[in-house]
């Protein structure tokens, strides 16, 4: 069994009908930020999943457009100088955001994702508190509706060591006191960004150990912004997995990667998402899996 295919919305133009186009080909989530579409993700969302009830979605909280900063300056959730880094966390900050999401997208999300805490740090120290008091908020936000769970949305913080998914769910545990609504953690993860998955190929790492805690992996940008398929020439492809093309070998293996939960795609056409449905529908045999990491792993 393979991952599934959800819906990215960080590089979309035509969200509604990249949203409708993802649905009718399998996506089984949509995943998107206040701050996505210059801050009109949520609210172009909104009669898709009024359309589509069944299909979970997910948010974030932390980064704020400059309108949104501008009313939230106003409201008195940031300061002059967070409105103007852009982003926050701070507890006001989060349920704030998870208040305008909720009644951007018309119900409530099945996760929230704390969007790269490791913004503008450099050390666990400086992230893990950061991390512990976005978590409490969260935890609030469950409890009053906003949100059904929270998870941790990063590009660096676990390729860059700065925290590890053991750690995660030891500091929800904390800031649940002693239970925890984490649900999910969203990071890079293609045949480029192929750390945490050759780890898990040899039983360990990442992947492994948020399965042990119960937390879903999200691939994000399996294609590495769309550059991916340029760099896998026909030629190599059928070097590497005889018989399969190149989207097959670059997101066929995230997929057939144990303890990949779902892979996020900001595909836009049903061609395109037809062609991904396709590639991911049977896990590559492990002869090519071992010749793909081979290749790529450092």
């Amino acid at each position: 069994m393979t991952a599934s295919l959800g819906l990215g919305t960080y590089r979309l133009r035509s969200l509604p009908e990249a949203a409708k186009a993802a649905v009718a080909h399998g996506a089984d989530w949509i995943d998107t930020a206040p701050n996505y579409l210059h801050g009109q993700a949520e609210q172009q969302l909104k009669p898709v999943l009024a359309a589509y009830p069944l299909v979970p979605v997910s948010t974030k909280v932390g980064f704020f457009t400059p309108e949104q900063a501008r009313r939230a300056l106003a409201a008195g959730v940031l300061t002059k100088e967070e409105a103007e880094a852009g982003h926050c966390l701070s507890p006001r900050a989060v349920l704030w955001q998870a208040q305008q999401s909720r009644a951007a997208l018309g119900r409530v999300p099945d996760i929230t994702f704390v969007h790269n805490p490791e913004r503008g740090l450099h050390t666990r120290r400086e992230l893990e508190p950061r991390l512990y008091e976005a978590f409490v908020a969260l935890e609030k936000c469950v409890d009053r509706g906003l949100t059904k769970g929270y998870g941790v949305a990063t590009w660096g913080a676990v390729h860059e060591g700065l925290t590890s998914i053991n750690r995660v769910a030891e500091i929800a545990w904390q800031a649940g006191r002693g239970k925890s609504r984490l649900r999910g953690i969203q990071l890079p993860l293609s045949i480029i960004q192929i750390g945490p998955l050759a780890d898990a190929m040899n039983g360990y790492g990442a992947l492994p150990s948020a399965q042990v805690h119960g937390i879903d992996i999200f691939a994000s940008a399996p294609l590495h912004g769309g550059e991916l398929l340029g760099m896998i020439p026909e030629p190599v492809a059928e070097e590497l997995a005889p018989g399969s093309g190149p989207l097959r070998v670059a997101l066929g293996f995230p997929a057939s990667v144990q303890g990949v939960k779902r892979l996020l795609l900001s595909a836009s056409s049903a061609q395109h998402w037809a062609e991904a449905a396709e590639a991911i529908e049977v896990p590559l045999p492990d002869k090519h899996m071992k010749e793909i990491a081979s290749a790529f792993a450092p």
